[in-house]
């Protein structure tokens, strides 16, 4: 499922707009990405969490050329699936793909 097939999920089940609902949609994901890039932490109770977490610096290698390389410290944003989510993944039948 890409963007637009979630906003056209969203607006037939919450009888919305596409429009209505392709805000509402873009207004969630910078809501979270703006909490998450200010320090916060995102609870959605049964979907999962998003954060922030610190990757420290550390040594790594130049696949192409085996030369070992520094790669910095940085902050990257995290996702933890919730109970209910991980409940309902693991209950499902896997799609056969095309």
């Amino acid at each position: 499922m890409n963007k637009s097939e979630l906003i056209e999920a969203l607006a037939d089940k919450a009888e919305l707009s596409k429009a209505g609902a392709a805000r509402a949609l873009d207004v969630m994901i910078d809501e979270i990405v703006n909490a998450v890039a200010g320090g916060d932490t995102v609870t959605l109770v049964g979907f999962g969490t998003f954060k922030s977490s610190a990757r420290a610096a550390r040594e790594g290698k130049n696949p192409r050329t085996g030369e070992k390389i520094k790669i910095a410290a940085t902050t990257v944003p995290k996702f933890t699936a919730g109970a209910g989510f991980k409940e309902r993944v693991a209950k499902a039948k896997p799609k056969k793909k095309k």
